[in-house]
């Protein structure tokens, strides 16, 4: 049982995605990000499986098949895209990706931002995001096509302009403007 090392991992990667939520405007849901990660649920299989470089959910899922941490996670969280799965009334596939509000577009983006610079440590750089997106963007099947294509934009904007310039973006133009209109310009 790692107790003390998995609480300052989770409680380092909430503060990051807090100050950047705070950054871009989205008060409320900065304070509210992963809290369930303190729920007995979440917390004590992530002190089982913590390991320091990477989530332990994955860990979980190697040891017994599934995590459910994981599955308790994002069933509680509007930020992971897993949260927004349901039916296909088209019956096309029996599962399909629904719009995802961009207010946890961004707070997704926050959160992988903050992913990367907890695991990646000294490492990280403005380029890590977009890298960690590329490798498994085609697995992403049954995300919404707005939001993956808006999560290729601003993890694309962040490698090539920086934090600053994209957290600029998302607060003035990406909250604000519709996907229609940015897409546009």
């Amino acid at each position: 049982m790692h107790i003390w090392g998995h609480f300052r991992t989770i409680t380092h990667h909430k503060l990051l995605v807090t100050g950047y939520c705070f950054r871009i405007g989205l008060i409320r849901q900065g304070l509210a990000h992963d809290l369930s990660k303190y729920s007995p649920t979440e917390f004590w299989r992530g002190c089982r499986y913590w390991q320091g470089n990477r989530s332990p959910n994955n860990a979980e899922r190697e040891d017994t098949g599934v995590s459910l941490a994981w599955l308790h996670h994002k069933g509680r969280n509007k930020h992971h895209f897993e949260y927004w799965i349901d039916y296909d009334l088209s019956n096309e596939r029996i599962l399909a990706g629904m719009p995802i509000p961009r207010k946890y577009v961004a707070e997704m983006i926050c959160d992988r931002i903050a992913a990367c610079r907890t695991y990646e440590g000294a490492a990280y750089t403005d380029r890590s995001a977009y890298t960690y997106y590329i490798k498994g963007h085609e697995k992403l099947w049954f995300v919404h096509q707005d939001c993956r294509d808006q999560l290729k934009f601003l993890l694309e904007m962040l490698a090539e302009k920086g934090e600053k310039e994209t957290f600029r973006y998302i607060r003035q133009v990406f909250l604000k403007t519709p996907w229609e209109e940015q897409k546009r310009t």
